[in-house]
């Protein structure tokens, strides 16, 4: 059962009706199984006057004219990737991050992702947070903010301010408590593996539920299995370990596995080689724009077992590289048979199988020549 935006719904456990709001009648819709997987919308309520004069990226691609002068407030991977485009295209671009790039990533890889950025021109208001946002008899956003570890006030004016802090759970309206769910604070949804609430007939799947990866695939992955179960033609739960994934800022991070602080965490420090090394792609070489060291690759080894525990690449066509390196990760591979795999020349995957160096031996290791 899908309720649109328009729908206002009640929901009865076991027997689950619907009430769709649609142009001319109510229509009433009964169900012993329901599967809840409205996902999550932007939160753009915390901040003072964003409601009445911000933009999210829901918004963005429906505008119809440049957005022209920008604060993206927010440093998720959503923020990035909307900062990374708009630069792009022409548009003068500013973030504004309260503290770190990409909180729950590698933050290795996200602080190089924000120095990248910003050496190609977009402006960081590190450590600040907006107060208020208003109109400005120009026309313009006139954005208020303060920096968290100075106190220090200050202004500027924005043809655009978009909102990437967050989302939420949208689950306001389903009145669940009536069916005897209960929500978390952020809206969301405890499930067991088998993607079922603490009612009974009632599941759901994707951002609604807490805990899981808020990634599209992740969630289509997840209503599948859910589907074949429900059919009787599969009994086997989605596996969220080792889910790869790409944040498509200007230079690309694809990854999978356990990010470095992870794997230190969960294991002995001196368990864990860090196999690293920058590089610059052979396409890039007859581009004086691009740095030579702004790529970057790192994979994560459980020296007592040879297992590696996660990979990360910061460069071109991250997505592609991710997605082949992912499979090889669910099937528990090890850095032997990482290194003993032959490269395909030239690409810049054949870099994830030339790791020889460790942070520790080499703490500035890059690769030279072709």
């Amino acid at each position: 059962v899908f309720f649109n935006d328009t729908a206002t719904t009640e929901i009865y456990t076991r027997s689950i009706v619907g009430s769709v709001r649609c142009v001319q009648e109510t229509e009433v819709i009964h169900s012993s199984t329901f599967v809840i997987a409205v996902g999550g919308r932007p939160n753009i309520e915390a901040i003072k006057g964003a409601k009445e004069y911000a933009i999210t990226s829901d918004d963005l691609f429906w505008l119809e004219k440049s957005p022209g002068k920008t604060l993206v407030v927010g440093a998720s991977y959503v923020a990035l990737e909307c900062a990374g485009f708009l630069a792009h295209i022409g548009c003068d671009t500013s973030v504004m991050v309260r503290s770190i790039f990409l909180r729950g990533y590698d933050q290795d890889m996200a602080s190089r992702i924000g120095a990248n950025m910003e050496s190609h021109g977009i402006k960081m208001y590190k450590e600040t947070i907006p107060l208020e946002l208003t109109k400005d008899p120009s026309g313009k956003i006139r954005v208020k903010y303060q920096e968290t570890k100075t106190s220090k006030v200050g202004e500027e004016l924005f043809d655009t301010v978009l909102m990437a802090i967050g989302r939420k759970a949208d689950t306001a309206g389903l009145n669940l408590e009536k069916a005897g769910l209960k929500t978390l604070p952020n809206g969301k949804i405890e499930v067991s593996d088998y993607e079922q609430t603490e009612v009974e007939n009632i599941y759901a799947i994707g951002d609604v539920c807490q805990g899981r990866p808020e990634l599209t695939p992740v969630a289509i992955k997840a209503g599948r299995m859910l589907a074949q179960r429900m059919m009787g033609t599969s009994t086997e739960p989605m596996d969220y370990t080792n889910v790869p994934s790409t944040v498509y800022t200007p230079l690309e991070y694809g990854f999978c596995g356990l990010t470095e602080e992870d794997a230190i965490k969960n294991n002995a420090k001196d368990s864990v080689l860090v196999y690293h090394s920058s590089f610059k792609p052979l396409e890039w070489n007859f581009l004086e724009s691009r740095e030579d060291s702004a790529c970057y690759i790192k994979v994560l080894v459980h020296q007592p077992t040879d297992k590696i525990l996660g990979f990360h690449y910061l460069g071109p066509n991250a997505g592609e590289v991710a997605q082949g390196f992912a499979v090889a990760m669910k099937c528990g591979v090890t850095k032997k048979q990482w290194d003993d795999t032959v490269g395909i020349h030239p690409t810049c995957a054949e870099e994830m199988i030339s790791l020889k160096d460790t942070k520790n031996s080499n703490p500035n290791a890059k690769k030279s020549g072709c």
